[in-house]
């Protein structure tokens, strides 16, 4: 497929093999061109993701898609379409499987006897508030589930469509119940319509930070991932500009390439910059000894070398400038009503 026919509007620019078949069908660049994304409804047996990784502090995960609109060429949750029988390239952003019965799922695992409630972050694989959800609503119905049971929620999205269920987070954070990081990880909106086409603007994205701590939700910002000579110079002047906008935290995570992930990328890179592709490509190989992936756990966020130590070094210097004067709120499971209170509305 050459350059002038990659696809606009998306991060992967062909269908990557699936690395657990056997057999490959390549279809003709005019169908990569015409075809449409589709939703699928699927019925899970479980919803809520108890997250065992030794190196990430969210506890519990749920997301209420599996594939992602927003066609991010770098997206760690590539791989995972591949499970279903569908590729990390074009079909992660066009082929959507959307879980209806999550709602439902969720009350029965905040029903389950001696359970013990703990923060769920939405979206720990893929975004809750992709373009899908304008249509399904089905974090709204989570987030209202939430609610009643009085259950901590963590929520990182890409898109300011989050700003739509404005009144269910009012009334959650006034209980100490729920914060919104939203993933930037550029301010360059050149780079961002390139980088991630279809998530919200840059433009947007701040407005959202800036509107959700008006209304004194907590919010944070989720820089990641920082790609080494093509955004790693924005570092300092991103963390400047979330902490005005109102942000009173921020993570961040250097990109890693793992499995089909890289092939996307490379393809990614090479059609929108050729002029920097393989100095960015061997810049991220000096971070991941020699590969463009790294999957030991700790090693993996951390990296290695002079850029990594560089990258960090960055966010130090970020974090004592603009952020050393705010605290993050935490959240509370204190008031979670459970079994018990659900038995005595039977009365």
């Amino acid at each position: 497929m050459s350059n002038e026919n990659f696809i606009k509007g998306q991060g992967a620019k062909r269908n990557e093999n699936n690395r657990f078949d056997r057999f490959t069908f390549e279809p003709e660049e005019e169908d990569f061109q015409t075809s449409k994304t589709t939703f699928t409804e699927v019925y899970p047996k479980t919803i809520v993701n108890d997250v065992k990784s030794p190196d990430l502090r969210m506890e519990y995960s749920l997301n209420p898609y599996q594939g992602c609109e927003h066609g991010c060429s770098y997206c760690f949750a590539r791989p995972t379409h591949e499970y279903w029988g569908f590729s990390a390239g074009t079909d992660f952003e066009r082929k959507i499987m959307v879980k209806k019965n999550a709602p439902e799922l969720l009350e029965k695992f905040f029903r389950k006897r001696n359970y013990i409630p703990k923060t769920i972050t939405l979206s720990g694989n893929t975004d809750c508030y992709q373009p899908a959800e304008r249509t399904f609503e089905i974090t709204r119905k989570i987030l209202k589930l939430c609610l009643e049971y009085r259950h901590p929620v963590s929520i990182l999205t890409k898109n300011a469509l989050v700003l739509r269920d404005l009144d269910i987070l009012k009334t959650m954070a006034e209980q100490n119940l729920v914060s919104v990081s939203l993933s930037i990880p550029t301010i360059n909106e050149e780079i961002r319509r390139k980088m991630e086409p279809r998530t919200s603007s840059v433009k947007n994205k701040l407005k959202a930070i800036e509107i959700l701590t008006e209304n004194k939700i907590p919010t944070g910002v989720m820089v990641a991932p920082v790609i080494p000579g093509l955004t790693s110079d924005e570092s300092l002047n991103i963390l400047k500009t979330i902490s005005e906008a109102g942000a009173e935290k921020f993570g961040y995570v250097l990109v890693r390439l793992n499995d089909t992930v890289e092939p996307v990328f490379v393809n990614w890179i090479n059609a929108h910059f050729p002029d920097r592709a393989q100095k960015v490509l061997n810049l991220i190989r000096s971070m991941r000894g020699g590969n463009l992936g790294e999957k030991r756990y700790h090693e993996r966020y951390k990296g290695e070398g002079n850029i990594a130590e560089m990258i960090h070094d960055t966010f130090a210097l970020g974090k004592r400038k603009y952020f050393a004067e705010k605290q993050p709120t935490a959240l509370s499971a204190e008031n979670f009503t459970g079994t018990k209170d659900q038995q005595l509305k039977l009365f």
